[in-house]
């Protein structure tokens, strides 16, 4: 699925790094700034809700938008741990364009 969702991205214009293990996303997101992040709340190696709330307290990422995916609902959750916004599995491809589309205006 991250494979096919970066070709995606990709080939809107979308410079698309995918770290494959939860446990490194706040090191690669102090290490490389993105202007999003797109996070399912199952991770490899973490928990999606403890990662999210690691990158709401570090200083140096303040104001990143955090853009938190499930199958399951939820998106309260999310949001209460700091997301910005919430996509619920299975999405089309262009409701993550268009909500990249206004995260990043």
């Amino acid at each position: 699925m991250t494979g096919l969702l970066q070709a995606l991205l990709e080939l809107d214009g979308y410079v698309v790094r995918v770290v494959p293990h939860g446990d490194r996303v706040l090191v690669e997101a102090l290490n490389f700034k993105p202007d999003a992040i797109l996070m399912d709340v199952h991770l490899a190696g973490a928990d999606g809700m403890e990662v999210l709330r690691a990158l709401r307290q570090t200083p140096e990422l303040t104001g990143l938008p955090v853009i938190m995916t499930s199958g399951m609902d939820m998106e309260e959750q999310c949001k209460a741990a700091g997301a910005d916004h919430f996509l619920l599995k299975p999405y089309p491809p262009d409701a993550l364009t268009a909500m990249l589309q206004r995260v990043l205006a």
